[in-house]
């Protein structure tokens, strides 16, 4: 067995009936390149005979009695295949918006946590006879960086590549009793003084390096609870709306390389300018600037091809959505970036997991459940607008059971007054984008989704005239 980590165990305490905590990937694969065409048997012995790569598939919660520490994890001595992949048609005529109409009911629904904390609908019917797999796993298991780690073990880098064999037998271990759980956790709390010895310095440190940064004029992270309110600031319910978008990762380079910016500065410019046409056609665009909250993974490089577990940290930033000129609200973001990078490691990795560890389980489920019951989400100040994740994916073309694929969406997690969340992976020459939502409070997602072309190409119009 293994103790779940504070921070991975938030996700399990903050997740409520309308705030789900899973992650989403959306892959096409064109299966004319597979040897002998599409077959979903093949598919689900493909999954089954790489079971043992990924221990997280028939791993499954086991909390401790009492809910005295966080939950562990132990090997499901149940565990069914079939309950976790499922075959499913897309309707007619299976274009993007049909697909991505799935993908949102899929979404709106919560895992089984009595299950390992995974599901994939292979999705059939889709235009040019393309075949989709729609796979939701749970935030406390996996992060985006860790997420395209699994795709290393799912993924082939040929059509034809050999089968996977697991010449052993697999045997579930024995799980723990509730004495033993006991046990396991007043072993961990017993260090508990010991870990907050270090916690505290750290965080002591960190709040002095921020305090001169500031006291010198430096710039930083943009401010919690200074956001704007706009339409999507609001609570949220179950139900998700899902989109997507394409663009060209040259355009984005040749971007970046004209005006000395990075790859995600003009990422998240491009996504400043779709915000800004979808709120200008509402008559919501705030005067202020929105306010971006971006994942950062903090894994060492010992950790890098770690598959499971989070090692994210977090920034807040300016989208500078106040400046019409798309080239000086890309000079802004980039120092508006800069600043919070640089705050972010005088801060240090490390203070959010440390944290973490001290989450108590009873206390932070109620107090989620509570804020979402009371809709305290629109009683305070606008702590961000929403969530903007930005992870590097592969360059190269990669195959599942002989299948190319040809597009791959990722859709992160939305939260009780950031009601949107936009999350980008490059693969190839593209860059893929997917947008879920508030299904009541961005109805019309796809203009967001569809603005993302015309918000890159005035970009790429500039850097061409420099």
């Amino acid at each position: 067995m293994e103790r779940m980590s504070g921070l991975d165990a938030s996700f399990l305490y903050f997740e409520t009936p309308n705030m789900h905590m899973h992650v989403i990937g959306v892959i096409v694969f064109d299966p004319s390149t597979a040897p002998g065409g599409y077959n979903f048997d093949r598919v689900r012995e493909m999954l089954r005979s790489r079971m043992h790569l990924v221990p997280q598939f028939r791993r499954k919660l086991a909390p401790v009695p009492f809910n005295i520490h966080h939950p562990i994890w132990v090997e499901d001595d149940e565990f069914d295949l079939d309950y976790h992949v499922r075959r499913i048609g897309c309707p007619a005529p299976g274009s993007e918006r049909e697909l991505a109409e799935l993908v949102g009911d899929i979404a709106s629904r919560q895992l089984d946590r009595a299950r390992p904390l995974w599901e994939m609908h292979i999705v059939e019917g889709l235009q040019n006879g393309y075949v989709a797999s729609i796979a939701k796993m749970h935030h406390c298991t996996i992060d985006g960086v860790s997420g395209a780690n699994l795709m290393v073990h799912l993924f082939d880098l040929e059509p034809d590549a050999p089968d996977v064999i697991d010449t052993t037998e697999w045997k579930p271990e024995r799980m723990p009793s509730d004495f033993e759980r006991i046990a396991f956790a007043t072993a961990s709390r017993l260090r508990r003084p010991f870990d907050l010895m270090k916690v505290i310095p750290q965080t002591t440190r960190a709040i002095t390096n921020v305090v001169q940064r500031r006291r010198t004029g430096a710039s930083g992270m943009a401010a919690p609870l200074t956001a704007p309110r706009t339409s999507f600031n609001a609570p949220i319910t179950p139900h998700r709306k899902v989109a997507f978008s394409t663009t060209s990762l040259a355009e984005v380079k040749e971007i970046k390389t004209a005006f000395g910016a990075t790859v995600n500065d003009v990422v998240l410019t491009i996504c400043s300018g779709a915000l800004r046409r979808y709120l200008e056609a509402r008559n919501g665009l705030p005067d202020k600037s929105l306010i971006a909250t971006c994942p950062v993974s903090v894994r060492s490089e010992n950790e890098k091809e770690v598959i499971g577990s989070n090692r994210v940290s977090a920034l807040f930033t300016s989208l500078a959505t106040n400046i019409a000129d798309p080239v000086e609200r890309l000079h802004v973001i980039h120092e508006a970036n800069k600043g919070a990078k640089e705050e972010h490691n005088a801060v240090g990795a490390d203070i959010l997991q440390g944290w973490a560890e001290f989450a108590a389980p009873t206390t932070f489920s109620l107090a989620a459940r509570m804020y979402t019951g009371l809709r305290l989400a629109e009683r305070h100040p606008v702590v961000h607008n929403l969530v903007i994740s930005n992870v590097p994916g592969p360059p190269f073309p990669l195959y599942f059971a002989g299948a190319k694929l040809v597009g791959l969406n990722p859709l992160g997690p939305i939260f009780d007054g950031a009601g949107l969340n936009v999350t980008v992976l490059s693969y190839v020459d593209n860059i893929d984008w997917g947008f879920i939502a508030c299904r009541e409070l961005m109805p019309d997602l796809w203009d967001l989704a569809e603005a993302i072309p015309d918000a890159q190409a005035e970009l790429l119009k500039a850097a061409q005239a420099t």
